[in-house]
């Protein structure tokens, strides 16, 4: 079973709106509400390419109970903890620029969190854990790290997708994979990626650190792939991009996904950037159909001295 863990799960209000003006009333041409958070993003689109997951983490109030029912009417499973507080609504405005608007979300208290945590304590062997997004303020700072040394000591494989010292933290602990984007990767080793080999440079000395798979996404100068044996580079299917929230998630589901399957590194990162590709093509996540029409664009090439 791959699990994942959204500490701050959310409603996501869609909206779009032509001609948007500050300080008017606006007419939304078009909204939508989606279960959002980056774990749960990337149950969503496990489930669309085949494969069962169960998503964990924090929700409570009305907003937690949609969440917990739009899961359900997906066929994923939930085994979430219940908090006090609601459920936060983020906003994700559409019109000349995308703007999100997120919420800071409820408290968590310490007996909720070990709740979670002795949920984690009973992964199996077999088993993979998601933690994806940033630790709410009411959680220990090193509450990923807590979860890693439990997953290690049962040899549960582990995903992180996080940013800044959180992640730093963390690779010590050889996590199978970790995703973060040139930005990320630059603001962690203090410098600017460039191009594909600085991504490259600097994404192998994440795996000299520990994680196992390093994926840098690039948005349209494609992907980069570490390894413990070599480096990849992927480049972007065409297409008009439409979407930017949720395609670094479809990148990891996709990637996780497909290597549950095949086992192969190599073709998993080929799925993976057909699936963020295929999320940022669409106005919601991307579809297994999505993907697989991408997939023959998609080609794969060693960076030599990667």
């Amino acid at each position: 079973m791959i699990y994942t863990v959204t500490l701050n799960p959310s409603i996501d209000y869609l909206v779009e709106v032509e001609n948007f003006q500050i300080g008017s009333v606006n007419r939304t041409s078009l909204d939508k509400k989606y279960p959002g958070g980056k774990g749960i993003n990337v149950s969503r689109v496990l489930k669309r390419i085949g494969n069962d997951t169960t998503a964990l983490g924090f929700i409570g109030g009305q907003t937690g109970e949609f969440v917990k029912a739009c899961l359900n009417t997906e066929e994923i499973y939930t085994n979430f903890t219940k908090i006090n507080g609601d459920t936060r609504i983020n906003i994700k405005l559409k019109t000349e620029f995308e703007t999100e608007i997120n919420s800071q979300g409820p408290e968590i208290t310490k007996e909720s969190y070990q709740q979670l945590l002795s949920l984690i304590s009973d992964l199996q062997t077999n088993d993979m854990l998601v933690l994806s997004g940033s630790i709410p303020t009411s959680l220990p700072n090193d509450a990923y790290v807590t979860m890693m040394k439990m997953c290690s000591a049962k040899d549960v494989n582990v995903v992180v997708d996080t940013s800044g010292k959180v992640l730093l933290d963390v690779v010590q602990y050889q996590p199978f994979l970790i995703k973060p984007n040139h930005h990320e990767l630059a603001q962690l080793f203090s410098t600017e990626i460039k191009n594909v080999q600085d991504a490259s440079k600097y994404g192998m000395k994440l795996v000299e650190a520990g994680a196992q798979n390093v994926i840098v996404s690039m948005a349209g100068d494609g992907a980069v792939l570490c390894t413990r044996e070599k480096s990849y580079v992927a480049n972007v299917p065409k297409g008009r991009v439409i979407n930017s929230v949720g395609a670094g998630d479809s990148m990891v589901a996709g990637f996780i996904g497909m290597f549950e399957k095949t086992d192969s590194v190599y073709t998993s990162f080929r799925y993976s950037v057909a699936s963020g590709s295929a999320t940022a093509f669409s106005s919601d996540l991307c579809t297994r159909e999505l993907i697989e029409e991408l997939l023959p664009q998609i080609e794969i090439s060693e960076i030599k001295g990667g």
